[in-house]
C-alpha cells in the first residue's frame, strides 16, 4: 500500500514550477546600479560666470576624489584631489587656482573662460581600490555685446517709402531676433528678413509700422538687446486713406446710397399710410 504522502515525490506540483520561474525573473530584473554621472550647472556658461560640475550616483566606501583635465587619468593632468578621512585638498599641475573641490566630490569653477571648455574626468577612490571614473563636459561661450540698429531712413512716408533696418553686432555664432514696441515682431507680407536676420526690410511702410524697433542678439549662454530706434511714418494727404482700396471705397459709396434709398422708401410708405393712399385732386 502506498503512503498517503507518495504523490508529493512524483514530481513538481505546477504552482511550484511557476513560483521558481517568477523568482528567477525577479532576480534577472533587479534594478542595476545607477551609473556615475557628471552634470554641469549651468549646462552652458558665459565667460565670467561660476560653474559647478556636480556628481551623481557616487559609490559607497569612498576614500577620496581626484579631478583631471581631459579624458585621461594622468598625474600631469590632475587639477585637484581630496581625501575624505583627513579632509585634505591637494592642488595638481593642471590647477588654475579657480577650481574648488567640495566634500561631495563636485568641482566648482570661478570666473570661467572659453579656455575652460572641454572634458573633465572624476576618479572616485574606493576603499577596496576598485576605483570608478566618469567624464563630463564644461561648455563656456563668449558673452555677447550690446547691439545697435541703423535705419536707411528713420522718417518715411506711408505707402511710398521702403525702410531697411540693420542690426549691428561684432559677435559671431549668434542668433538675432527683432522686437517692435517691446514685443516679438510679427512679420507681415510687407516685411522681409535677410539670412541670419541681420536686416529687416519693410516695403512699403504703413502707418501701423510707426513705433520703436529693437534687435536682440543671443547665444546659448547670454543675450543683449539694443536701444530702441523710433521709426516715424508720415501720412501723405494726397494718397487715399490707408487700408482702403478703390473697391472698398466703391463699396462704401454704394452702401451709403442704398441706405438713403431705403430711408426714402420708408418715408414714402409712412406718408401713404397716413393719408390713406389718396392723392391730391
Amino acid at each position: 500500500m502506498e503512503s498517503p504522502s507518495a504523490p508529493a515525490h512524483r514530481g513538481c506540483v505546477p504552482w511550484q514550477g511557476l513560483l521558481l520561474t517568477v523568482s528567477l525573473l525577479t532576480l534577472w530584473s533587479l534594478p542595476t546600479t545607477a551609473q556615475l554621472a557628471i552634470e554641469s550647472v549651468p549646462p552652458n556658461a558665459a565667460e565670467g560666470e561660476g560653474v559647478l560640475l556636480r556628481v551623481h550616483n557616487l559609490p559607497g566606501n569612498l576614500r577620496g576624489y581626484a579631478w583631471y583635465k581631459g579624458e585621461t587619468i594622468h598625474s600631469e593632468l590632475q587639477i585637484v584631489s581630496y581625501v575624505i578621512d583627513t579632509q585634505t585638498t591637494t592642488l595638481g599641475p593642471a590647477s588654475t587656482g579657480r577650481e574648488t573641490i567640495n566634500p561631495d566630490g563636485s568641482l566648482l569653477f570661478q570666473n570661467v573662460t572659453q579656455k575652460d571648455t572641454g572634458d573633465y574626468t572624476l576618479q572616485a577612490i574606493v576603499e577596496n581600490f576598485q576605483n570608478k571614473q566618469v567624464t563630463g563636459q564644461l561648455r563656456v561661450y563668449k558673452r555677447v555685446g550690446k547691439p545697435s540698429i541703423r535705419a536707411s531712413n528713420a522718417t518715411v512716408t506711408e505707402d511710398k517709402d521702403t525702410v531697411v533696418l540693420t542690426c549691428l553686432t561684432y559677435d559671431r555664432g549668434i542668433s538675432i531676433r527683432w522686437l517692435f514696441k517691446n514685443q516679438n515682431l510679427l512679420l507681415t507680407d510687407r516685411m522681409k528678413l535677410s539670412q541670419g536676420n541681420s536686416t529687416l526690410t519693410i516695403d512699403p511702410v504703413r502707418r501701423e509700422d510707426d513705433g520703436d524697433y529693437q534687435c536682440e542678439v543671443f547665444n546659448l549662454a547670454s543675450s543683449d538687446i539694443s536701444e530702441p530706434l523710433r521709426l516715424h511714418v508720415q501720412y501723405d494727404p494726397t494718397l487715399p486713406s490707408p487700408g482702403l482700396s478703390d473697391g472698398a471705397m466703391a463699396g462704401i459709396v454704394i452702401g451709403v446710397l442704398a441706405g438713403v434709398a431705403l430711408i426714402a422708401a420708408l418715408v414714402y410708405f409712412l406718408y401713404i399710410r397716413k393719408t390713406g393712399g389718396s392723392g391730391p385732386l
